[in-house]
């Protein structure tokens, strides 16, 4: 089984990862991750907190020549600001003083509240240094290595910015996959039409210079998954439902569409419905348009598969809020911490790295093997099966 977990403040010395599952064989191309970690980082609108850190990993365990043993992985990324938090993070027992960073100054919209309430803690940095973002580094490191073992069995994954506030990309705009990869390093917007994106970081100045922030819509698509991933007959296996879950984890993300989504469901069924066609020469059954977004009953169709995640204006505002001090129970403007304005690009590239996750685990649990070869050896037999059927 394909997992993984993290551990590390967001100020911490370091973040940390074990991935477990990975076959015996699958080469690990570090350059390619930290392509990825940086993409995580760029984006029109990002914060200070970017221009700090150069996000690399370090890969500790379960590697051997380049090439994955079959063990758990462990990858390291440094925090470079943690020399100026060895004292507010500090592991070792020591007096609470000044240099402790304590908070006790909610937010609205973070985690702050809820967490403090929940964990019952009086310093509110105790639960927004692992609340916050700077996790979803970690993630996208992860989603690097489920991109690499995707890409041996077909499959690419791209995403693109389809919204930034009230500035949307047109509904008549055509786009194929190519044209979401030609913009898959874009430092901007990450828009696959110009003309919009110029206005997409026009809405950005202005929130910016008003004090607020702005959130958006991004769109993941994946290319090249054979059908018959997930499961329709357990409510936990359905391929939709661990998607939505994966890419509603994403901070800020606070709604998901699987294909058509909530405009399609608007149509009735006659022009809701892929109908389905089969090619002799080729062998297969396809789909004349894909309203499903590639899953159907909880599997894969063999269809692109497409998620949309819709990302609200971060929180973090120069424009205070109302909040009330946990300690003094007085009302207070909320205080501003060093924050993006706009977050919704980077969110797509974390998107991409969950979905690659849920694929990659969907993936193995099918055609298992304890390495490369052996599960290639079984997937190729799946795919004879598919082409007999």
């Amino acid at each position: 089984m394909f997992e993984f977990v993290t551990a590390g403040e967001s100020h911490g010395k370091t973040l940390v990862t074990i991935i477990s599952g990975i076959p015996l064989g699958l080469e690990i191309d570090v350059d390619f991750i930290n392509r990825e970690l940086k993409r995580r980082q760029s984006g029109y609108g990002r914060g200070g907190r970017m221009k700090i850190e150069s996000d690399q990993i370090n890969v500790v365990s379960g590697v051997r020549f380049g090439k994955t043993l079959g063990s758990p992985i462990t990858l390291l990324i440094e925090n470079r600001d943690w020399p100026n938090w060895q004292e507010a993070l500090s592991v070792e027992a020591r007096e609470i003083g000044e240099k402790a960073k304590r908070v006790t100054r909610p937010r609205p919209g973070h985690a702050d509240l809820a967490g403090a309430l929940k964990y019952n803690t009086k310093d509110i940095r105790d639960i927004l240094e692992r609340s916050s973002a700077r996790e979803t580094t970690s993630r996208v490191a992860v989603g690097g290595v489920a991109k690499l073992l995707l890409r041996h069995f077909g499959t690419e994954i791209a995403s693109h910015t389809t919204a930034i506030g009230r500035v949307k990309l047109p509904e008549t705009s055509q786009y194929t996959f190519k044209d979401l990869l030609s913009v898959r390093e874009s430092v901007d917007m990450r828009c696959i039409d110009s003309a919009t994106e110029l206005l997409m970081i026009e809405a950005v100045k202005s929130a910016h210079l008003a004090g607020d922030t702005l959130g958006g819509t991004f769109e993941v698509i994946v290319r090249g998954i054979c059908p018959g991933l997930g499961s329709h007959v357990s409510w936990d296996r359905k391929l939709d439902g661990q998607i939505a879950q994966a890419v509603m984890s994403i901070n800020a993300v606070k709604a998901v569409e699987i294909g058509a989504g909530a405009e399609g469901c608007r149509k009735p069924g006659s022009l809701f419905h892929d109908p389905i066609h089969y090619s002799p020469d080729q062998g297969e059954f396809y789909r004349s348009s894909n309203n499903a977004g590639g899953i159907e009953g909880g599997m894969s169709n063999g269809s692109d598969i497409v998620v949309r995640g819709h990302v609200k204006p971060i929180p973090t505002l120069r424009k205070p809020l109302k909040s009330v001090d946990v300690q003094t129970k007085e009302t207070f403007d909320a205080t501003y911490e060093r924050s993006d304005t706009c977050v919704v690009p980077a969110a797509g590239v974390i998107a991409e790295a969950m979905v690659a996750i849920v694929l990659a685990r969907s993936l193995l649990e099918k055609f298992g093997g304890d390495s490369l070869a052996e599960t290639q050896r079984n997937y190729q037999g799946y795919l004879q099966q598919l082409h007999d059927y």
